[in-house]
């Protein structure tokens, strides 16, 4: 028997949930593709109804704009991997296994999962990594975030920032490094295939010197404020 896997999100993102209908998951699926293949400045919802056979209006049915939509596919994206973190830290117990765990996690490929047959994550995590901040870098920013449309992103920062905690309960900036780690690891990888001068890491070879990059840094910061926090007063 087939499982596949149900990730729910904010009712305010769409107005019809798309994951409901055969036409709601084939916009979803198919604006990954076009979204991928042309951008998202270029991609619209005209174009996205004639790739997948239905009227605008039809897409019109599911979201409210374009941009609502890909805030969808990237809260999704986030969803999925703490799920995936979740299942790869279980079991672990020593803090820096756990945060080793993380870096990986984050700078390993990724491939398509045959639990999301309308979703291709490999697809979407190239959107992530090149459209993703687009999601926040808008004049709606607030109003979204007083929506909780950010809070799958936010959720994934927590729980790093705990596993940072865990490695140095004195550390003060976990949640700076954590959301860090995770914007690293997409544009030092974006940097290696695109902007080839922005980084000295190489082509080829990214996903392993990207991780070894960002676990070197990561606790280095770490273990460097674990060194300068002054030593606990124990009262007597």
């Amino acid at each position: 028997m087939d499982v596949y896997l149900n990730i729910e999100l904010n009712e305010k993102l769409f107005l019809r949930n798309p994951i409901e209908t055969e036409l709601g998951k084939k916009i979803i699926k198919h604006s990954i593709f076009l979204i991928h293949k042309i951008g998202f400045d270029a991609f619209t919802f005209k174009k996205l109804a004639l790739e997948i056979g239905t009227t605008e209006a039809g897409v019109y049915r599911y979201f409210e704009n374009k941009h609502l939509l890909l805030l969808y596919i990237v809260d999704w994206y986030w969803s999925w991997q703490e799920y995936r973190l979740i299942l790869k830290i279980n079991n672990v117990v020593k803090p820096e296994t756990k945060l080793k765990k993380v870096i990986q996690l984050l700078c390993t490929p990724i491939t398509d999962d045959i639990s999301t047959p309308y979703i291709n994550e490999n697809l979407l995590y190239e959107i992530v990594m090149s459209e993703g901040a687009k999601t926040y870098l808008t004049k709606l920013v607030s109003a979204y975030n007083k929506e909780k449309l950010f809070k799958p992103y936010k959720d994934f920062c927590v729980r790093i920032s705990e596993i940072i905690l865990e490695n140095n309960r004195q550390y003060k900036f976990p949640r700076s490094l954590a959301s860090t780690i995770i914007e690293m690891s997409h544009s030092q990888n974006y940097y290696v295939k695109n902007l080839p001068s922005l980084s000295d890491l190489k082509k080829g070879k990214e996903e392993n010197v990207v991780h070894k990059f960002i676990e070197s840094l990561v606790f280095s910061s770490i273990k460097q404020e674990l060194l300068l926090s002054p030593p606990e007063i124990v009262k007597v």
